[in-house]
């Protein structure tokens, strides 16, 4: 049976009713940073456990977020992290730094990404807080089993 993540970042203090439903059902949440405030990790406990990461805009003293996260899903290595310890974030930066990962899960842009190259797959849910820039809030799903990762991207309102 196949393991359903969900991940999401830069909720900035918001959980949208529609990113709870997005990620109803997952089994995991990853959330890569700029949490906002622990009331986030709380709300969206109601759903699944909850691993995340602080953002440059987090305490980095928050109780229950750490400044990365290293796991083994379904024998995928998936490090998360929230992409602003590289200043500008890219798929290539993220695989050269985090070389053993198989996944990477990264925030910080506020746009969703998926990238698969080498055998890696980096992905950026998008943000799923407060609109700002140009892009929609999104969050996604990854399902994992051994051998097989994918992921969707899912547009929130």
């Amino acid at each position: 049976m196949p393991l359903l993540v969900g991940l999401l970042s830069d909720t900035h203090g918001l959980v949208r009713a529609s990113a709870m439903r997005a990620l109803a059902g997952v089994e995991l949440i990853l959330h890569a940073g700029d949490v906002g405030n622990r009331d986030v990790l709380v709300e969206l406990s109601t759903i699944a456990p909850v691993q995340a990461v602080h953002g440059n805009v987090d305490d980095p003293h928050t109780p229950g977020l750490e400044p990365e996260r290293w796991l083994s899903l379904e024998g995928w290595q998936v490090h998360v992290s929230h992409g602003h310890e590289l200043g500008h974030p890219t798929p290539d930066a993220l695989v050269r730094r985090y070389r053993d990962a198989d996944i990477l899960v990264f925030g910080h842009t506020h746009r969703s990404l998926v990238h698969r190259a080498n055998g890696k797959l980096v992905v950026n849910p998008g943000a799923a807080g407060p609109r700002r820039f140009d892009v929609l809030p999104s969050v996604a799903r990854l399902t994992l089993a051994p051998g097989s990762a994918e992921v969707d991207i899912i547009a929130i309102d």
